[in-house]
């Protein structure tokens, strides 16, 4: 590591949180001559690069930026370098620098400190809200801002597994939702299509996710999980509320999947370019009655498997009287494969926008599950 690259690190950790990107502005003006250094975020949608000073988005798909950010690969052009922020998968937006440096192990130096910029701003967004606010395009409703406060992520990669999800509207979300979590041993993921509207729905959610993940850190197995979620949400509504969940367990040493179907959205498989609806036992909505008891499935996955999870908004999307349906999601899951997974969930919400000329009027939930196959990686946690 140069001495520069160093001095960078220093100070995009020291740096008081709403501070961090003015003060990497100042150092690496005086260490590499950059003159503009300017942060792009991504907005909820997946749809603009917002700069973080406000400003002009960048909305086109054949920009440099978005190059940067969809490739996660530095890129320069016409003097400008775009460089990916992020942390472990989890794509936060851009860093624009101009002039960008000519020798290329600056251009690699400046790479890392992207990426450090991205591992501090994950650090300082619980504590500061100047990177949250000027994330969004629009004003968030207070449920969708209660849903995606909840969220851990839009996306995760591990050597042995790449994930991403997404939730629309992204700006007025109401009761879906997914989480996860992984310890280097076991991937964790539920799928929460909610009942209700607003903020309504948006706290069965919320009870229900924090009940889920009591009951994963008290160790207890994914049928016992989905049983104490049921018993929290009944003893508070008495069945008069209740949510759809699939819960998934995935064993990453062995690629064996673990599942409970609690009234649950879509699980569909993608294997060697043929789309596979995934039958599970439906079992009860969490909630629905006292004391369900709920059974677990397995099933082995092989290495290159893509797994999609949609809630029933993706599949009843509807222009008019037209219905967007099980036929048109499998036709356009098979053409995905060679995305990345947070790009396949980009795309297929995009072609959902388009299908309905506009933002969907319910919510979907759409996550995609890349198995990577057991690696020899697999150890703590990363």
């Amino acid at each position: 590591m140069s001495d520069a690259e160093a001095r960078a690190r220093r100070i995009v950790t020291n740096a008081p949180t709403d501070l961090i990107v003015d003060r990497l502005a100042a150092e690496l003006l005086r260490t590499y001559g950059i003159t503009r250094t300017e942060l792009f975020q991504v907005d909820y949608r997946l749809a603009e690069l917002l700069p973080l000073g406000g400003g002009e988005s960048v909305t086109g798909p054949g920009h440099p930026a978005w190059y940067a950010f969809d490739h996660q690969e530095p890129i320069i052009a016409d003097g400008t370098g775009w460089f990916p922020v992020g942390m472990r998968g989890e794509r936060r937006g851009v860093l624009r620098v101009s002039p960008a440096p000519a020798d290329p192990a600056a251009r690699a130096e400046l790479a890392t400190i992207a990426a450090v910029l991205g591992h501090e701003l994950a650090a300082v967004t619980s504590t500061t809200d100047v990177y949250l606010a000027a994330r969004r395009s629009r004003r968030l409703t207070l449920a969708a801002e209660m849903q995606w406060e909840l969220l851990p992520g839009r996306s995760r990669i591990r050597p042995s597994f790449a994930l991403a999800g997404q939730l629309e509207p992204a700006y007025a979300v109401r009761g879906g939702s997914f989480d996860w979590s992984d310890d280097g041993h076991r991937l964790w993921l539920a799928v929460l299509n909610g009942f209700g509207e607003g903020v309504a729905a948006a706290l069965l959610t919320s009870l229900a996710t924090f009940a889920l993940r009591n009951a994963r850190r008290a160790g207890l197995s994914l049928a016992d999980q989905a049983a104490l979620a049921d018993q929290a949400i009944y003893a508070q509504h008495r069945g008069r509320q209740h949510l759809a969940v699939l819960l998934m367990e995935v064993d990453l040493a062995t690629g064996t999947l673990t599942a409970v179907d609690a009234g649950s959205p879509h699980l569909i498989r993608l294997r060697a370019g043929a789309v596979t609806p995934q039958v599970l036992d439906k079992q009860f909505p969490l909630g629905m009655f006292e004391g369900t008891d709920y059974r677990e499935q397995r099933f082995p996955l092989a290495r290159g498997d893509r797994l999609f999870v949609v809630s029933d908004g993706v599949v009843d999307a509807a222009a008019g009287q037209i219905r967007y349906g099980e036929s048109a999601l499998d036709r356009f899951l098979r053409h995905t494969g060679p995305l990345e997974p947070l790009d396949a969930v980009r795309s297929l919400i995009g072609d959902l926008r388009a299908f309905v000329a506009g933002d969907l009027v319910d919510d979907a939930v759409v996550v995609c599950l890349d198995w990577l196959g057991p690696q020899p990686e697999n150890g703590p946690a990363q």
